[in-house]
């Protein structure tokens, strides 16, 4: 059953108790029709300035009826991209280049249930050095993700007949010598809202539990070019919220009792727990950070505009990001290196060199810190001050930073309002009655809520999302990059706005046994020296080395 839009004011008697027909929807508006609208949002006109719109508002709802008879999946963009460069911004130019740390001398295991938690570099050193094979590797990883995933609930689809028919073409082609590089033979996984031929691209949500996608997403499709294993498409929260889908909640590894975090909730849970190497998330306000955190692992966002969104659900065309969660950071840059890109299919992926190669030393850097949050009363406040400790005797200049001044919180509703958008024809058709999550702070009711987001204050909340991006990109001058509690503060939603990539990874534990991570925020298209500085950091603790007991 469809359901009926109303106008604002209309929806307003409705909700008031008045009885609404058919035939009252499709009436001409009147002025106390416009009034009540008006009212919704915070607007006030007169009685002769009410009666001069309405011409305007019934052609209008007539526009509206027409658009709405027009088919628009989800995928298809609006003609309006976002661009994260501030005024008089100059891209990096040159070549990329990628030079990994030292691996070191790595061996099989006796224990081969080791295996679990060597990161995607040991393991890729296992299989060049023909010391196991990739089929062995992924049957291993197969055999995991079917013992733990029915208690942490991590995974939607088993590709167990593809990662074993990519496993042993990888092997085929290592033992004729053709070798693509470390992601070679590697098991992996994807959260369920990219789109690989064969296979159900569910979203988490139950009214797309059967959908399927006749096409492999750009970032699937590059990985299997580096010649990575697809395992597992991953679980994520209904519609990249949360950590509820439509097979339950998924556990965070460290205590089953709670959820993983999300969005990206099965990356998280299933690389924690050592049933992939690695995994693919997305971020739009924190779904790469928090499940990373909550379960312990590694995570890269990367600029926004570096990854192709490609055969990804799209939440927010201006606001969506793809990136790594694994067990290091030096994992992040190997896959990291495999994916980004230009690929002619998302026109909001800019050609930018990337250039990593490890430091030896910090000195001569200059790290911003948020003083004020780091100064702030809150739950991880030792962890943190043992970072900077730690930054400071690997060398690094700690500088207080501050980040703009400007409301953030105040024009959050530009995702809620891309969101409304991409998910329109659900919450018209009614079968958003159908998704799991039915609070009044869950999707559903905000897709609703959201059509009341005027377009004026849409466009207006982007002009100061862009004196937003010109203050930042004037902050950022001062220092190589910049360090922050991970939550708690406004950097998390700001950065989000503004396309800023970061690294997350973890620094200590809570009281209660439970992981706590730091945030390093890096230059837009720096993630190279981002990167290198994190895995500086990460190399001088060993909180990435711990995991749990299953």
């Amino acid at each position: 059953m469809k359901k009926l839009f109303l106008p604002a004011a209309c929806l307003l008697s409705f909700l008031a108790g008045a009885f609404i027909t058919d035939d009252d929807i499709r009436k001409p508006l009147t002025g106390d029709l416009a009034e009540a609208a008006a009212r919704v949002m915070g607007l006030e006109f007169n009685p002769a300035e009410r009666d001069s719109m309405l011409e305007n508002l019934n052609r209008f709802r007539e526009d509206y009826e027409a658009i709405r008879k027009i088919d628009l999946p989800n995928d298809l963009a609006p003609a309006l991209i976002f661009n994260p460069l501030p005024t008089g911004f100059k891209l990096p130019t040159g070549p990329s280049s990628f030079k990994a740390g030292p691996v070191g001398t790595v061996k099989v295991p006796a224990d081969r249930s080791e295996l679990a938690f060597y990161t995607v570099a040991q393991l890729g050193r296992l299989i060049r050095t023909r010391q196991i094979t990739s089929e062995e590797l992924t049957r291993f990883f197969l055999e995991r993700l079917k013992a733990y995933s029915p208690k942490l609930l991590c995974v939607v689809t088993l590709t167990e007949d593809l990662a074993l028919q990519q496993a042993r073409r990888a092997d085929s082609e290592i033992k004729a010598g053709k070798y693509r590089g470390p992601l070679h033979g590697i098991p992996y996984g994807a959260k369920d809202l990219f789109a690989k031929k064969g296979y159900k691209t569910t979203w988490g949500s139950v009214p797309f539990k059967n959908q399927t996608l006749d096409y492999d997403a750009t970032v699937i499709r590059r990985l299997e070019e580096a010649g990575a294993v697809l395992c597992a498409k991953l679980t994520l929260g209904e519609l990249a919220m949360g950590d509820v889908w439509f097979g339950g909640m998924t556990r965070n590894p460290w205590d089953p009792t709670t959820g993983s975090s999300g969005s990206s909730a099965g990356s998280g849970s299933s690389v924690s727990a050592g049933l992939l190497p690695f995994a693919i998330g997305t971020e739009t306000r924190g779904s790469i950070v928090s499940p990373s955190t909550v379960n312990g692992v590694t995570g890269l966002r990367p600029t926004f505009g570096r990854v192709s969104r490609h055969g990804a659900m799209a939440l927010s065309w201006s606001m969506d990001k793809i990136g790594p969660m694994c067990r290091s950071v030096e994992d992040c840059a190997l896959v990291f290196n495999a994916i980004y890109g230009p690929d002619g299919n998302d026109p909001t992926v800019i050609a930018a060199p990337f250039r990593y190669a490890p430091l030896t030393s910090l000195k001569g850097l200059k790290i911003g810190y948020l003083r004020k949050a780091f100064d702030a009363d809150y739950a991880s406040k030792a962890n943190d001050g043992q970072t900077l400790e730690t930054l400071r005797k690997l060398g690094a200049e700690l500088v207080p930073f501050d980040l703009p001044d400007l409301p953030v919180g105040r024009i959050g509703f530009i995702l809620t309002a891309e969101a409304a958008a991409a998910f329109d024809e659900l919450t018209r058709s009614g079968k958003d009655d159908q998704m799991v999550q039915q609070s009044k702070y869950a999707w559903p009711n905000t897709f609703r809520s959201s059509r009341f987001i005027p377009a004026v204050e849409y466009i207006q909340a982007n002009r100061i999302r862009a004196r937003l991006i010109d203050e930042m990109e004037q902050k950022m001058k001062a220092v190589d990059l910049y360090i922050t509690p991970t939550f708690g503060n406004a950097n998390l939603a700001l950065t989000n706005l503004t396309g800023h990539p970061c690294v997350v990874l973890p620094n200590g534990f809570t009281p209660k046994g439970r992981p706590t991570s730091i945030t390093f925020m890096g230059r837009l298209f720096d993630e190279g020296r981002l990167l290198a500085v994190a895995k500086a950091y990460q190399d001088a603790t060993a909180w990435h080395t711990k995991h749990p007991a299953l």
